[in-house]
């Protein structure tokens, strides 16, 4: 008997779910009977989200399998001792600043920006969101007229 009215009540469940709806009653367009009616649009405003500018981040070191990765800017700071680098990485910890590599020539100064997972990160799901991050490299020298190269492009 109650297996009966188990496979009653499913079967129901299941014939109601494949029922065909009635669009103009979900979206509030009038349904004349001639044929499906059209959905109404919606028009909806987009999310503004607010600027906060890059992420302050400085090298953590002991990442797991630490890559090269590519720059966006490097601005030199007004007394040229140090640049501000600018590059789109992850979020943490899934992506992590490990170290920053810096060569300096008489005529150029190369950086190199290495980043990797966090040993935290093990185990975890991580999303893939790009975060806009900034760190500042001392240099031994200041720039003066010397060019700045990013040691991750080939």
């Amino acid at each position: 008997m109650i297996a009966t009215s188990l496979l009653a009540g499913s079967l129901l469940l299941a014939v109601g779910c494949g029922a065909e709806h009635n669009a103009g009653a979900v979206t509030g367009a009038a349904t004349t009977g001639a044929g499906p009616s059209r959905p109404v649009a919606h028009t909806v405003a987009p999310r503004v989200e607010p600027s906060q500018g890059p992420r302050a981040t400085r090298p953590q070191g002991h990442t797991v399998n630490p890559r090269k990765v590519r720059w966006l800017t490097a601005k030199p700071s007004k007394d040229g001792r140090s640049l501000r680098i600018t590059w789109w990485s992850g979020v943490e910890p899934c992506t992590v600043l490990d170290r920053v590599s810096v060569k300096e020539t008489s005529k150029r100064v190369t950086v190199t920006l290495w980043e990797g997972p966090s040993a935290k990160a093990r185990n975890m799901a991580c999303i893939a969101i790009a975060v806009q991050k900034v760190t500042t490299v001392k240099l031994k020298a200041p720039l003066g007229d010397r060019k700045v190269v990013d040691g991750a492009k080939p």
